[in-house]
């Protein structure tokens, strides 16, 4: 053979050995980006969260200017966590939740009936938090009128019953359903009760709209990548790939006997 098709021929395994490591490169960020678009719903982008703030400022001035109502019996830094369950247990399970966001409704389906459980045992107390990332991500306001909904609901003792309803009724993430008044009023409708002269007013008034603008910079400033964030004692849970709502069970029984 001569030297010449010898050098073609390596030549030849040489581009075909690159094309392939190209191959291999692009599957790897493809997998990578679905994996990462699947697991929470994120901070947006740098470019992205600075257009909407330019846009969301304008409405968020009326949201934030009146005084900060915090929801009755809200707890902790600055009264903005809603508690469930026993005061006395000794774990504590701290949620932070969109009600637009898809990832947290799959955490409540997963996980709502093991946690109304230890609830209602007194082994489990959960500090719900609330967040508006998906308004910023996606554009609206639905994220902040369920959250003030929901506190307008934990004023009239609700506030667990509705929260489970809104995720049970949530819309798809574009959809920015949850911004009508109307709607939030008519899913109330399914929790008895709720529906009075007085959670209406709180909904249409905007009571607690300030207090969530509070509570969404308080998860803005907090490091959280994303929402749900869930911590049980501190421990962030739902970064482990091994939690099961039977784990969970588990770990806050060990911690009630111990």
């Amino acid at each position: 053979m001569s030297e010449k098709n010898r050098d073609g021929k390596r030549t030849a395994r040489e581009r075909l050995a690159v094309e392939r490591e190209k191959q291999k490169s692009a599957e790897k960020r493809r997998r990578v980006l679905i994996v990462g678009a699947s697991v929470v719903c994120v901070l947006g982008l740098a470019a992205v969260i600075g257009v909407v703030a330019a846009n969301s400022g304008k409405d968020s001035k009326s949201d934030s200017a009146g005084p900060v109502v915090a929801p009755s019996g809200a707890q902790g830094k600055d009264s903005l966590a809603v508690p469930v369950g026993e005061e006395s247990a000794k774990s504590t399970l701290t949620v932070w939740e969109d009600f637009r966001c898809p990832a947290c409704q799959s955490f409540e389906t997963n996980y709502r009936s093991t946690i109304h459980e230890l609830t209602a045992a007194g082994k489990l107390k959960v500090e719900y938090h609330l967040a508006t990332i998906i308004d910023g991500n996606m554009g609206g306001s639905g994220s902040r009128h369920a959250a003030n909904a929901a506190a307008c609901a934990q004023d009239a003792g609700k506030f667990t019953a509705y929260h489970d309803v809104l995720y049970e009724n949530q819309p798809q993430e574009a959809d920015d359903a949850f911004a009508k008044d109307s709607k939030l009023i008519e899913l109330a409708a399914k929790v008895d009760g709720l529906d009075t002269p007085a959670f209406r007013t709180c909904v249409e008034a905007g009571t607690h709209n300030s207090w969530v603008v509070k509570s969404n910079e308080a998860f803005r400033t907090g490091g959280f990548g994303g929402t749900p964030t869930v911590l049980l004692n501190g421990k962030n849970i739902y970064q482990d790939q091994t939690m099961t709502p039977a784990k969970l069970k588990q770990m806050v029984e060990a911690a009630d006997k111990a």
